[in-house]
């Protein structure tokens, strides 16, 4: 089998409320890798808020595309480390990254197709179901969005659910926090996340006040580059810190591990080099007897969840329209159902792609 082309597209897909009050749209980036036994890969990356998508594409079509072309597709860790490889004097992670996931994502799909195995099971599953904790809780949320939010998460079987602590001022972070608890009662665990706002005193100052509400975990507490801080930040409060989603290499994640920095670990498939490193990364992590939690495009993420001993949480974020994908998990008691279809098992939904393509 070899690659005969790659076709990619940026959709710029508009957001509801209330996650639209902070972003009023996200933007994929879609690659189709295609081959010439009619096998076809379907890979993409988000860009939240729309971001860098155009770059991000740019990078994937002129400097990694030509790299896969004529080659075998399922040689995937040849083609991963090709493409990893390439650039090494201008490429520090960041959009490269970016557009090395969409391609590996694409290419471990046209694996999986070809094995006629849905790719946890590939891999080596688990579980064909994962936990899932809903998340949102943005700055520009007011009271009512927040408690509407989280309560329709519960709703639809969430056990766990997610909101930001933003808040200059740590107390009326406090009040929010109490505000959920309150209102989706004592069977539902949540968490925090600072987004990298604060520094280590910010952070002491603020995980005090939230000490005594049985946090699942406290996110990301100061700049992802600055894992000595972060690890500071760990060994100072009583917490549980997670932190990942900015991190891109199990490399990275290895100096996280060594440093004691994080009890949960958050890889984004569609930043951290695609499906063939963030796997890595986690049974690095089991190594270490820590949790894998998988930031974002849940869809995804799951078919790593279902692959992973020390897989823990899958994060949901609501917002994509009912006519972006063919076929979205189902939740069932608060669990995803992991897709049996070949591949990663998501498609996207027929006229989607005209109607959302903006390049």
């Amino acid at each position: 089998m070899k690659i005969t082309a790659i076709d990619s597209a940026v959709l710029r897909i508009p957001n509801r409320k209330p996650i639209a009050l902070d972003f009023p749209h996200h933007s994929l980036v879609v690659a189709h890798v295609r081959t010439d036994e009619g096998l076809t890969g379907l890979g993409y990356t988000l860009a939240f808020g729309g971001g860098g998508a155009e770059s991000i594409q740019t990078y994937l079509d002129t400097r990694l595309a030509p790299l896969l072309m004529g080659q075998d597709p399922t040689l995937v860790e040849r083609l991963w480390e090709r493409m990893y490889r390439a650039d090494r004097g201008i490429k520090r992670q960041g959009v490269a990254a970016y557009a090395l996931s969409a391609l590996d994502i694409a290419l471990w799909d046209i694996v999986g197709k070809a094995a006629g195995l849905p790719l946890y099971k590939l891999w080596g599953g688990v579980t064909d179901r994962v936990a899932a904790y809903g998340s949102g809780g943005w700055p520009s949320y007011s009271l009512d969005d927040l408690i509407g939010e989280a309560q329709a998460y519960v709703a639809r079987g969430c056990r766990y659910y997610k909101l930001k602590i933003h808040n200059p001022d740590p107390r009326a972070n406090r009040e929010r926090v109490l505000a959920v608890k309150k209102a989706v009662g004592d069977g539902v665990r949540l968490m925090v996340d600072v987004n990298q706002k604060l520094d280590v005193l910010g952070n002491f100052r603020q995980a005090r006040l939230l000490e005594d509400l049985d946090l699942v975990w406290y996110e990301e507490p100061v700049l992802a580059d600055d894992l000595a801080a972060c690890a500071e930040v760990a060994r100072g409060i009583n917490i549980p810190v997670a932190t990942g989603e900015n991190n891109y290499t199990r490399f990275e994640f290895r100096d996280l591990i060594e440093r004691g920095a994080a009890r949960y670990l958050m890889p984004d498939l569609c930043r951290a080099n695609g499906f063939s490193e963030t796997l890595k990364i986690g049974r690095l992590a089991a190594a270490h007897q820590l949790a894998v939690s998988p930031h974002v495009v849940h869809e995804l993420s799951l078919q790593v969840a279902g692959a992973l001993s020390n897989g823990f949480l899958v994060e949901w974020i609501d917002w994509v329209p009912e006519d972006l994908f063919a076929e979205m998990p189902v939740m069932q008691g608060g669990d995803f159902l992991i897709p049996d279809r070949p591949g990663h098992g998501v498609a996207l939904a027929p006229g989607a792609e005209k109607k959302y393509r903006v390049g």
